[in-house]
């Protein structure tokens, strides 16, 4: 069922040369993405209603990655709808089209591989493969923009890769005797390495992985890659790119939890994550561009998924939890992003008005996104952020408490402040862009839906089964 999931992009984009119907690129990405659907759900089950299924060598689906392989599935599935719409509206770049078909379908490949591997290096193989393919789709609209986007994207995570491989020299200097990077080795293990290597292994692979997570202060690819990409690429790059990165980052945090090592990486992951909350509170009031605004956004729930890690115990539960809030809510405001570009042709902020009179149920779309983002109830994120905050509570630190919430006020007002602007304030006689003519299907509007609706309902219930997948994922941290 792995293998499935993983050679079908690469039998996909084959058949795609081979047959160069237009057609075609739309089948091939929905394909993948409802095979990728179906195999992740029967992986999330697969003791109760696949007994015989046994993980390769190689790849295999455990206790944690099940819930980042998930994630991606269902918003691969959201992203794959709305780019019906969005193909539909770019139907004059065929042979783009193509290209872009290509690159999709080997950007998901490659953090399907990175997600599923159950050994270091392969991680590390993948994680590269997502800049490969991730960079094209970035340089997209070919503007100046968006190659200059796409070439500090390659620049800053190549050295992030390159920092991360020599991070995972020292990790096998510090296994001595134990000549392997198979993840379940490495802790069996943990208590045998050596201390000093482990530790510096580890600042390493923080700097070059933290790159592609886009935790403060190695996230200046981030704000314009996010904004340059097309939107549905935002989305992916936001809700899935990121998590698979802080996954690698994740297993080999594991890996000085069990050595004993784990204090020195606390204090680490503390420090970049509430960097990235001060960056971005920072940065986002003075924003004028609402796709950029969503980048940096992205960058403070990475810092907040650090933060949640570094604290251990109920703390990693709710980074978790708020993993899997971000995703969806993130994923229906980059798409939503998609439409209010599409509807008025440009990513200023100031110069969008009245969109809940332009386009309703884009207008509230919008609106709800934010209402999730900023961790109002019934948003699964007021959980997480509840959880965060209780556990410094109950670990007497009260200064970093006080610190969370000051930051995060800050963001949700930054936010806030160009929502509310964009949506309910007078729409402007001087808006000569907006388009009237473009007309969104209903493929355009229900996955937004969808996600939104997930987000929410985990928010006011969770079920035992999704309860008891979160605990057993974060169990040893």
């Amino acid at each position: 069922m792995i293998n499935l999931i993983l050679l079908f992009p690469l039998l996909a984009c084959l058949i795609l040369f081979v047959f160069k119907f237009k057609f075609l690129n739309n089948l091939m990405i929905n394909l993948y993405a409802a095979i990728h659907f179906t195999v992740s759900l029967a992986l999330c089950f697969h003791k109760d209603f696949l007994p015989m299924w046994t993980p390769s060598k190689f790849f295999a689906a455990d206790d944690t990655n099940i819930i980042f392989l998930m994630v991606m599935s269902i918003v691969f599935l959201a992203v794959a709808v709305y780019n019906n719409g969005y193909i539909k509206n770019n139907e004059d770049l065929t042979r783009k089209i193509r290209h872009y078909t290509y690159m999709v379908l080997f950007f998901v490949f490659s953090m399907t591989g990175a997600i599923l591997s159950s050994n270091l290096g392969i991680t590390w193989v993948f994680i590269e493969g997502t800049t490969l393919a991730s960079a094209y789709l970035i340089y997209f609209h070919k503007t100046k923009h968006s190659i200059e986007a796409a070439w500090k994207y390659v620049f800053i995570c190549s050295i992030g890769i390159a920092l991360a491989f020599v991070g995972i020299i020292l990790l096998t200097i510090a296994t001595g005797n134990v000549n392997t990077l198979f993840y379940s080795e490495l802790y069996n293990n943990a208590a045998s390495f050596n201390p000093f290597w482990l530790k510096l292994s580890f600042v390493f692979i923080l700097f070059g992985i933290g790159t592609k997570m886009g935790l403060a202060p190695v996230h200046f690819w981030l704000p314009d890659a996010h904004s340059e990409a097309p939107s549905p690429i935002s989305a992916l790059l936001s809700a899935t790119l990121l998590n698979s990165a802080f996954l690698m980052i994740l297993n080999v945090f594991r890996i000085l939890v069990l050595a004993g090592c784990d204090g020195y990486a606390r204090i680490m992951l503390l420090t970049m994550g509430f960097l990235s909350l001060f960056i971005t509170a920072v940065f986002v009031y003075h924003i004028n561009n609402y796709k950029r605004m969503l980048a940096y956004s992205s960058i403070e729930n990475m810092g907040i998924l650090a933060i949640g890690t570094a604290l251990g115990g109920i703390g990693v539960l709710a980074a978790m939890i708020h993993l899997v809030g971000h995703s969806l809510i993130k994923a229906s405001f980059f798409l939503t992003a998609g439409n209010i570009l599409e509807r008025y042709g440009t990513k200023k902020v100031k110069s969008i008005t009245g969109l809940i009179k332009t386009d309703r149920k884009t207008g509230w779309l919008w609106v709800l996104s934010f209402v999730g983002i900023a961790a109002f109830p019934p948003s699964v994120l007021f959980i997480s952020e509840f959880l965060m905050i209780k556990s410094m509570f109950m670990e007497g630190k009260f200064i970093l408490a006080g610190l969370f919430f000051l930051l995060l006020t800050i963001v949700i007002y930054g936010l806030g402040k160009a929502v509310i602007r964009m949506t309910f304030s007078k729409q402007e006689e001087r808006e000569e862009n907006v388009s009237q003519n473009v007309v969104f299907g209903w493929n355009m509007y229900i996955p937004q839906v969808v996600l939104l609706f997930l987000a929410f309902l985990i928010g006011i219930y969770m079920p035992i089964g999704f309860t008891q997948s979160l605990l057993a994922a974060v169990a040893g941290f």
